[in-house]
């Protein structure tokens, strides 16, 4: 394990960019390998996630080009992927995992996927219970709830499911079996996740229908292989925009980032909290939003966060709890249940270092409430192997009083390698 400390910065200058979008990078392996023709993808992020995905796919017989800036994926075909020889590792991913359970639950063979020790313990019935309506063979250890997942391959029917909870994942891993059953699979969700699949099946050609929070897709139609430009992931952008937000006289510019309406809720909050953030040459990129970010130092006031715009924001709680960690008054965050079932239990994750830094923080069965401070304390802080956990108290750290030490920043490596480099590039002293 790698310790990492950062030191309070006088301000952040500059313009950067920000690795490709982990959803989207996922996706474009996984549609592109199983369609037919050649996908050429530009921007992939190559976070330990993302490579997993790529390993799995290339055991599973799709030859995939890398030259270390472009992919280029020959695609087998609905019906083209091998058994693979030996298990499939998906490390952290659980967006690896959950998708691909979709994905092989229809193929014409046996696969098990695994993961490292933190994946082994998030839940997968969420999904596995939806896919075993549509005839779905899978087995798991602890009911089928954890990995290691053991599918067995076969034909699948169409379905209608109405998910509890507004996940890309679950509605996703549907949507790629829906690919291989017969008939049409229909998705409900109570609030809209993030629309990426939806974006992309339609791109590569896919029979779907999307409208407010309802997903059909019709099972049989071949993709087609496209040309792919990944943008930049904004919940990586999220840690640059908080950093700039909340160090005195702080101005940067983050250069080709998707703004997808259903990843936006950060801007949306932080902008709520009094946050100076622009868009700037707004444009569309392979189907996808895109702009750049201008960003600067604001006083930012505490507000209440719930109800749809948390979907929406859900990966980058953890860096918008530093953010309202230094706002004026008090900061309430419910309707956020699901950041207990993340990489971590990302509420009580963060709670813990907050404290720590000096913030009194009340934890809740589905969120948090905390009172700004004036200054954050300098601390040492556990990333509980979360990336995101990571990253958020590195950022902490340049608005402390003192230094911040991050336990084990490895983990960072999972979504953002480049994160440490481009922090020091934009932190005067």
């Amino acid at each position: 394990m790698h310790a990492y400390t950062v030191q309070p910065a006088r301000t952040l200058r500059g313009e950067i960019t920000v690795p490709g979008d982990k959803s989207i990078s996922h996706r474009s392996i996984m549609l592109g390998s199983i369609a037919r023709g050649e996908t050429v993808v530009r921007g992939f992020l190559r976070g330990e996630d993302n490579i997993a995905t790529l390993n799995a796919f290339r055991a599973m017989g799709v030859a995939v080009a890398d030259d270390g800036e472009t992919l280029r994926i020959q695609g087998k075909g609905l019906h083209g992927l091998e058994e693979p020889t030996d298990i499939l590792d998906c490390g952290n991913s659980g967006t690896s995992m959950r998708l691909m359970t979709g994905l092989l639950a229809g193929q014409r063979f046996f696969s098990v996927l695994t993961g490292d020790q933190y994946l082994r313990k998030r839940p997968m019935k969420r999904v596995l219970e939806p896919l075993s309506r549509m005839g779905a063979t899978i087995y798991g250890r602890a009911g089928g709830d954890k990995a290691p997942l053991a599918i067995v391959g076969t034909g699948l029917a169409g379905t209608e499911y109405s998910s509890r909870v507004a996940s890309a994942q679950v509605k996703s891993a549907l949507m790629l079996a829906g690919l291989y059953a017969d008939g049409a699979t229909t998705v409900h969700e109570p609030h809209l996740s993030r629309d990426h699949s939806e974006r992309m099946f339609r791109y590569f050609g896919a029979a779907i229908e999307a409208g407010g929070t309802t997903v059909t897709v019709r099972g049989g139609s071949e993709l087609s292989g496209r040309e792919i430009l990944v943008p930049g992931d904004i919940s990586s952008a999220a840690f640059f925009i908080v950093a700039a937000l909340i160090v005195p006289g702080a101005e940067l510019l983050i250069r080709g980032v998707g703004v997808n309406p259903t990843r936006t809720g950060i801007i949306d909050i932080l902008t709520a909290m009094g946050g100076s953030i622009e868009l700037v040459d707004q444009r569309e990129v392979s189907g996808e939003p895109v702009a750049d970010l201008l960003v600067r130092h604001s006083r930012l006031k505490g507000i209440e966060i719930g109800g749809d715009v948390v979907p929406r924001a859900i990966d980058e709680f953890p860096v918008i709890s530093v953010a309202a960690a230094l706002a004026e008054g008090r900061t309430v965050l419910r309707d956020a249940r699901e950041l207990r079932v993340k990489e971590t239990d990302r509420i009580a994750a963060m709670a813990t270092n907050l404290r720590r830094a000096g913030v009194t923080v009340t934890e809740t069965e589905d969120g948090m409430e905390l009172d700004g401070v004036g200054q954050l304390q300098g601390c040492a802080a556990e990333s509980f192997g979360d990336h995101r956990i990571a990253m958020s108290m590195l950022i902490a750290g340049l608005a402390a009083a003192g230094d911040v030490t991050v336990d084990d920043a490895e983990c960072i490596a999972t979504s953002f390698p480049t994160f440490l480099p481009l922090l020091e590039t934009v932190a005067e002293r």
